[in-house]
């Protein structure tokens, strides 16, 4: 099981927004053009509270007051099945695993859905999870409202999963390092061993699904898609499958088997000079303990 740190990096409620049902009164455009307006702001507001600013945060908060508030942020994320985050994003999942192969087991496999929108997504529908879905701040009776931060270590085997979906959820993380806090931790959840049945989809398991915008991985001054390699083969990932489209990143994780060793610190450089690339970073911080 992972340690936890004594020190508490920021909530995950201060980087996402909670989310509403759904307005389509809102053009596409309009919705995306809010969504971005307010990220820009929400992140100055913050750089203006780390600095002590408070007349700063409170004009940029007056801003986001102006636009219409959380409410019209939370309404124009919802558009569709969210235009900042992606749609169904589990088609992408499944098309990567065999359904029939997984149907034929008998029993379904388990999943922590992370930052969950619905229970009638393509996952939720296929037949072959046992679903859990969690989010910040649940719209449906089916989402746990939970931080995943905050959930509480398995007790045992029957309390941990196949597979942990982690879709458009770590770039809303407001910290490099609560971003790597929150990788890392999802080895506490995971079983430790692949399924002993084999076969060739059932070898990609357990796994972590990630899906990024993909200005995360290919225009940040601090991240690369070569550099999540680096981070997740510390953590003891190794990447099964990855996908890019024109605004997202996906990837598939396996778990690989681990020993205990000293976990290093991975930490912010410049990797990709430019005047017109983000801050996107995701850093860890080294201890001496690490899942074995």
């Amino acid at each position: 099981m992972v340690s936890k740190k004594p020190t508490r990096l920021k909530s995950l409620s201060s980087g996402r927004p909670p989310t509403v049902k759904s307005s389509r009164s809102m053009s596409r455009k309009a919705s995306r053009t809010l969504i971005n307006t307010h990220h820009q702001l929400d992140k100055q507001r913050r750089q203006a509270a780390a600095k002590g600013d408070k007349d700063g945060e409170g004009r940029i908060s007056a801003q986001i007051e102006k636009l219409g508030g959380i409410d019209h942020y939370q309404k124009a994320s919802l558009q569709g099945q969210s235009l900042d985050r992606g749609g169904d994003t589990s088609k992408v999942l499944l098309e990567w695993l065999s359904v029939a192969e997984l149907k034929a087991l008998g029993q379904p496999l388990k999943m922590l859905e992370v930052g969950s929108l619905s229970t009638r997504n393509a996952c939720s529908t296929s037949g072959i999870f046992d679903m859990q879905h969690i989010d910040l701040n649940s719209q449906e009776p089916g989402i746990k409202q939970q931080d995943f931060m905050d959930r509480p270590l398995p007790k045992d085997e029957s309390e941990m999963f196949d597979i942990i979906s982690l879709s458009l959820v770590l770039n809303f993380v407001p910290e490099p390092e609560g971003r790597g806090e929150m990788l890392l931790r999802t080895l506490s959840f995971l079983r430790k061993e692949s399924d002993t049945l084999g076969g060739a989809t059932l070898e990609l398991f357990p796994s972590l699904f990630v899906v990024l915008p993909r200005s995360c991985v290919d225009n940040s001054r601090y991240f690369t898609d070569a550099r999540f390699d680096e981070l997740m083969k510390i953590l003891g990932y190794a990447r099964s499958k990855t996908k890019m489209t024109q605004k997202l990143s996906y990837s598939l994780w396996t778990r690989a088997v681990s020993t205990f060793t000293r976990l290093p610190n991975f930490t912010k450089k410049e990797v990709n000079p430019g005047r017109t690339r983000n801050n996107f970073v995701m850093t860890l911080k080294g201890s001496a303990s690490r899942p074995v």
